[in-house]
């Protein structure tokens, strides 16, 4: 591994850190392994900045003291390869998020098998991504217990990572199917471990969170706090698509010059979850504030991208962004604001599935606008629709009751 650049250039890093006002504290932990890896690099077989990494795990150390050596060398990573200075916006490439790096060969083995043969299948990325690290995390905490091979893993260390000694699930339905994802791919590299740790997953029933729908109130707080002086023409155009189109908070912030025909009076996306294409109409109210977004704030930067960040540099908005932009409408609404109360971007796009269907709209249609790929992922969007679940109600006339059940 070369580190002459890292040798000859170092002190730019930390003066660059010295003048943008990072602690001394910081700084010294920076110089402090600087000199570590200059010191240590002829003893070590180092390859990568991930080698100099990896040896820390080699003694244990706790998850903060790691996490802050895998922020400062992959910073160092970033300077020494690639000629970044840390800015707080982009993150280290040392390793993916998880626990991943952490699992020994052979449970990485598992991952790595898993992850060629649904790529092979054509799985879509994310769903192998969320697969993989939930399966990353049951592996990691199977190696805590003891387990240093799949043989060696225990029905009681499965049956722990979902419930507690109190009887508490801890983990859901649904993570439960990812790890499960993994392991049924993996009977075709290792079929009887895999299929061994198949049998000790728990069975679980598959449950849905009841969803605190927007109320008629709330929406029109939100559409008031929308013209606030404090709320931006892009915050403004940014919850009018929420609550017009029921756009996903990502597709939002992917929006392009081209995703708008205004000609047409069309938005076209394509969905970042499912890769399906969806068209909705570009009402007068959400183009209106798109345009005025357009024509009086936006920055001309050359990015192709419809929503940026409103301070400098003006980069793309990323999807995280759109829900502290709900947050801040909420706040200025003044409503959801209790702690657990559910304010994402879901809650706009549930809104506008339960009140097409309490207009009647068919349920294709809807199914249509949403961009759902299966009809069955209306189905929670149901128990919302109180026009017609009322439709379902039974008459209690034919069952005697005392007349004090009426009374006040």
């Amino acid at each position: 591994m070369d580190l002459q650049n890292l040798k000859e250039h170092h002190e730019e890093l930390l003066s660059f850190m010295e003048n943008n006002g990072y602690c001394s504290t910081y700084i010294h932990r920076f110089r402090d392994e600087i000199n570590r890896i200059l010191a240590d690099a002829d003893s070590h077989r180092w390859q990568s900045y991930q080698d100099i990494y990896l040896e820390y795990l080699k003694v244990p150390h706790s998850k903060d003291y790691l996490r802050n050596k895998r922020t400062i060398i992959g910073a160092l990573e970033q300077f020494d390869l690639f000629g970044h200075f840390p800015d707080g916006r982009h993150r280290h490439t040392l390793f993916e998020r998880g626990s991943y790096h952490l699992l020994v060969p052979e449970f990485q083995e598992l991952i790595d098998f898993y992850r060629a043969y649904e790529v092979q299948r054509g799985k879509k990325e994310s769903t192998i991504r969320g697969e993989s690290l939930n399966t990353a995390s049951f592996l990691y905490r199977m190696q805590e217990q003891g387990a240093r091979s799949l043989d060696e893993v225990t029905e009681d260390a499965v049956l722990s990572f979902f419930v507690s000694d109190d009887g508490t699930l801890q983990k859901s339905c649904s993570y439960k199917k990812n790890i499960s994802a993994v392991f049924k791919a993996g009977l075709k590299w290792k079929e009887p471990q895999c299929r061994r740790i198949l049998g000790f997953l728990p069975l679980l029933r598959e449950t849905r969170k009841n969803i605190r729908y927007l109320t008629q109130d709330e929406v029109r707080l939100l559409r008031d706090a929308a013209e606030n002086d404090g709320f931006s023409a892009r915050n403004k155009a940014i919850l009018l698509l929420l609550l017009f189109t029921g756009l996903r908070g990502c597709d939002i912030a992917g929006l392009t010059f081209s995703s708008i025909d205004w000609e047409k009076e069309r938005i076209l996306v394509e969905q970042q979850k499912t890769s399906v294409p969806v068209e909705i109409p570009l009402s007068a109210v959400v183009g209106n504030a798109i345009y005025d977004y357009l024509a009086e704030e936006r920055p001309d930067t050359g990015s192709l991208r419809l929503f940026l960040s409103e301070t400098h540099p003006f980069s793309p908005l990323a999807a995280g962004s759109i829900g502290n932009i709900v947050a801040k409408a909420c706040r200025l609404a003044g409503i959801r604001q209790e702690p657990g109360d559910r304010k994402g971007t879901h809650i706009f796009r549930h809104n506008l599935a339960s009140t097409m269907l309490e207009n009647g709209v068919p349920q294709p249609v809807i199914t249509q606008t949403l961009g759902h790929t299966a009809p069955d992922s209306l189905e929670p969007y149901l128990r919302a629709d109180f026009v017609h679940l009322k439709e379902c109600a039974l008459s209690i006339e034919a069952f005697p009751l005392a007349e004090e059940v009426f009374s006040l």
